[in-house]
């Protein structure tokens, strides 16, 4: 009897592990076919996955005409959702994302209310993410969001420039006869089945450790100690768990079954910069948030 129990444990083990294989290939395909259209930009795609992986949303941050709108729509396509754009403009109105119901009249003179659908009416109700893009506040039109907003978003991921290689590629995808178009490399329950697999990927007690010593530093008070005091306000517990789901995510996107120190140390800027304000004082001594986590990932790296 106890044999068999140990045999049945093992065949469920290979079953996980089989299934784990199957959704990480699923993931790096759905990478390489945003990265077929996508170029110079691996840093942004990576942290785009990472960030619908862990089941949250991002803010993608950029200067017109990186592509920003392409690669969420190339993300969609890839991973299997269907996807809705929102143009948020000053005179935006309600209707124009939830939707409206128009006044039918029938040929028998009868009339009724039809709902038609705005476009937040995506891929209802999971998986549903929201990718928003959003030009530096030093342009024009544009204004910064409220904390609490800025909270619900997982990643705040920049958009910079491409290198004089990817730029080339660019020029000639884009201008030829013939454009690159993104293909579907997973579908809505294989998204979702890897959501699920990074809630059951197993963390190490020093990458609790350093996700903690690191979002606790970033609050003003004694944890911090010297970089305390320059701390306005910093991220909250809501930081702590999303940079958990997300070193889960980025550690299944490399190929592996558990997240590192150096998954915290690459992800702890684009999850936690937008979550914290330097003070008055720390701002005119001409300090920054991503040189405050910079110091503070040196650390514990």
């Amino acid at each position: 009897m106890a044999k068999a129990s140990g045999e049945s444990l093992d065949k469920l083990e290979d079953m996980i592990v089989r299934a784990a294989e199957s959704t990480a290939a699923h993931v790096r395909a759905a990478k390489a076919a945003i990265g077929a259209v996508i170029f110079g930009q691996d840093l942004v795609v990576d942290h785009a996955l990472v960030t619908v992986l862990s089941g949250g949303h991002a803010l993608l941050v950029g200067v017109p005409g990186l592509a920003k709108t392409k690669l969420v729509d190339t993300m969609g396509t890839a991973l299997g959702l269907d996807a809705r754009r929102i143009q948020f403009t000053p005179d935006l109105m309600p209707s124009d994302i939830l939707g409206s119901e128009v006044l039918e009249e029938n040929p028998g003179g009868k009339r009724s209310f039809r709902f038609i659908a705005g476009p937040v009416f995506a891929q209802l109700p999971k998986p549903f993410h929201v990718l928003a893009t959003q030009n530096p506040l030093e342009q024009e039109g544009t204004y910064p969001l409220p904390e609490a907003q800025l909270d619900r978003f997982l990643m705040e991921i920049d958009v910079d420039y491409p290198d004089q290689q990817a730029e080339r590629r660019i020029l000639f995808d884009t201008t030829g006869a013939e454009e690159s178009h993104a293909k579907a490399a997973m579908t809505a329950e294989d998204l979702l089945s890897a959501q699920r697999l990074v809630r059951r990927l197993p963390v190490g007690e020093s990458v609790v450790e350093a996700i903690l010593a690191l979002v606790r530093s970033l609050r003003p008070g004694p944890e911090g100690g010297e970089i305390g005091k320059l701390i306005s306000w910093g991220p909250g517990p809501r930081a702590s768990q999303a940079l958990m789901l997300a070193v889960r995510a980025r550690a299944l996107l490399d190929g592996r079954f558990a997240p590192s120190v150096d998954d915290v140390i690459e992800l702890a800027e684009p999850v936690l910069k937008h979550r914290m304000a330097l003070t008055f004082a720390a701002r005119a001594e001409g300090e920054t948030i991503p040189n405050v986590i910079r110091r503070l990932k040196a650390r514990i790296g």
